[in-house]
């Protein structure tokens, strides 16, 4: 299910999900990335870190600003560059299975295609990552996960989502990632209809999991944002606002 709606609707929204955000069992709202309440070139709301690749020098320059609706919202700005901003968690995905968030482009990629590695650039990107579940891997794969841990300190996820704004591809394609096969790309929007205008969301990760895997999915492990240019060598600004995690209603 995908819904949209007004920037309006939107900052009414966030504002009553800050005002019940929280992690215990009484509330039904959690805030992942509470922006709007942070300070215009502050840090980052707690929880969030930079999420950077050992293989990409260049990364990708977050700051904090305060949008012409006088909301405070993230910045990306992507020259050849690439990395995001993640926020680890520990929650069920039956417990909010619906992820609502908000964003604007200012370009698109011109030379992105989501079949190629050469491609995989994306000017906005939110990616659910879902906790290690070694009781659905066969004996290889936990292997790989072993070795990962071993190098990295710690187990990869089991499996990804990713919602993307593509250049070509239709809305609603669903498309394996050219480098990480448990990760499952999304097309939540298509083309430059829409750029330099805020876009809200809210998607079930619930159903798209089973759409991309076949089963229902593990606990919610992080959340990230990422707005990358390095494959193509391209530039790209775009911008992200609240980001919340929902139970059914």
């Amino acid at each position: 299910m995908t819904a949209r709606f007004s920037i309006r609707q939107a900052t009414g929204v966030v504002a009553f999900l800050v005002a019940t955000c929280g992690i215990g069992g009484a509330v039904e709202h959690f805030v992942v990335g509470a922006f709007s309440q942070s300070e215009p070139g502050g840090p980052l709301p707690d929880g969030w870190s930079p999420l950077t690749f050992p293989q990409v020098k260049k990364h990708t320059r977050y700051s904090l600003i305060r949008d012409t609706d006088a909301s405070v919202v993230v910045r990306a700005e992507a020259h050849a560059a690439a990395s995001g901003l993640l926020r680890k968690l520990d929650v069920p995905a039956s417990d909010r299975p619906f992820l609502a968030w908000r964003w604007r482009a200012d370009n698109l990629i011109a030379g992105g295609d989501v079949t190629r590695k050469e491609g995989d650039d994306y000017p906005v990107r939110i990616y659910v990552a879902f906790a290690y579940s070694p009781e659905r891997l066969n004996l290889a794969d936990r292997v790989k996960y072993a070795a990962a841990r071993f190098f990295y300190g710690e187990y990869p996820p089991h499996a990804g989502l990713n919602y993307i704004w593509d250049t070509k591809a239709p809305e609603g394609t669903l498309v394996t990632n050219p480098f990480v096969d448990r990760v499952k790309m999304i097309v939540v929007e298509s083309g430059p209809a829409r750029l330099r205008h805020w876009v809200s969301y809210e998607r079930d990760i619930v159903a798209d999991y089973r759409r991309a895997f076949g089963e229902d999915p593990p606990p919610i492990s992080g959340v990230a944002l990422m707005s990358d240019s390095d494959n193509t060598g391209e530039s790209v600004v775009a911008y992200y606002g609240d980001i919340a995690l929902r139970p059914r209603r």
